[in-house]
């Protein structure tokens, strides 16, 4: 199978983002703006008429208005369903799956169009991975112990087996994530510090990365190409919370680490860097901040 670069001279397909006023859909919006759009024609979903930022936008409630859906779906090439609840009652984060079956249901009134739904490493728990060095793969038992994460595992379990659609596990998205994408609260930063000394570790990918591999992905799918079921997204390796802090110029002060405090989230993205979504680099958390860092300056720069 051939997943070498798209031509940059083949056509660039319209790509329906859904859930584009969400957290992650923020983020992603400059990135698309800019270098990376240009392997696709972003068109934004929102449920409000009025127009909360620059580019395409469209506007339907994905729940309420199926055959809206339905035709955003067919006027595009690929559908991106990035929305969903983070946290809530039970019947809040349910809505995960409702929306999933809603993306399934508007892309095969639209002939079939290829689905890509944002889901969490939060899916996998707070076990360690058969392989601990290897990290959560994609083939390995999900677990999860939040809410969260079980609403997302649901939603994967309604998709499962579905033609045309990709899963991708998600890491932490530097700005979009509890550390980074929340201003230091009163007092300051406080990290978790463990036995061996060190803070919580996780797989982390900045959002310029993660635009650039959606982008990838959604001309793959648009070329009739056929993707794994699920794709563990997020850059090699893992990164400390000490060091993106650090990285940031940010203080912070450790406290013991509780009980049932989880030390590391490492993903397995053999399947993405394969697919040419990541580079094989380990991550770094000052790449990972600068990424972050031009993010912000291009959204400054456009407002």
């Amino acid at each position: 199978m051939d997943f070498t670069t798209p031509s940059p001279h083949a056509p660039r397909p319209r790509l329906l983002i859904v859930g584009g006023t969400g957290h992650l859909g923020r983020l992603l919006q400059p990135a698309l703006r800019e270098g990376a759009a240009a392997g696709v024609q972003p068109v934004w979903q929102s449920r409000r008429a009025e127009t909360p930022g620059q580019g395409q936008w469209i506007t339907f409630d994905p729940l309420a208005d199926p055959a809206a859906y339905a035709a955003a779906a067919r006027a595009a090439d690929v559908v991106l369903a990035l929305a969903g609840a983070t946290s809530g009652s039970a019947a809040d984060l349910a809505c995960n799956v409702a929306l999933a079956r809603a993306a399934l249901a508007a892309a095969e009134a639209a002939g079939g169009r290829p689905v890509i739904l944002a889901s969490s490493a939060a899916v996998y728990g707070a076990g360690l991975p058969p392989d601990p060095e290897r990290g959560w793969s994609e083939a390995d038992s999900c677990d999860p112990v939040s809410a969260y994460g079980a609403a997302k595992c649901a939603m994967e379990a309604a998709v499962a087996g579905r033609p045309g659609v990709t899963v991708l596990r998600i890491g932490n998205v530097a700005g979009a994530d509890a550390l980074l994408g929340r201003p230091a609260p009163e007092g300051g930063r406080v990290l978790d510090r463990f036995t061996d000394g060190t803070t919580p570790r996780r797989s982390y990918i900045g959002p310029q990365a993660l635009a650039r591999a959606l982008v990838r992905l959604a001309r793959f799918a648009a070329a009739g190409i056929a993707l794994p079921e699920r794709i563990n997204l997020a850059l090699p390796g893992t990164v400390s919370m000490a060091a993106l802090l650090e990285a940031a110029g940010e203080a912070w002060r450790p406290r013991a680490a509780p009980e049932g405090a989880i030390a590391e989230v490492r993903l397995d993205v053999t399947r993405a860097v394969e697919l040419g979504l990541v580079p094989e680099a380990p991550a770094r958390a000052s790449a990972i901040l600068a990424d972050l860092r031009a993010l912000v300056a291009l959204e400054e720069a456009a407002a």
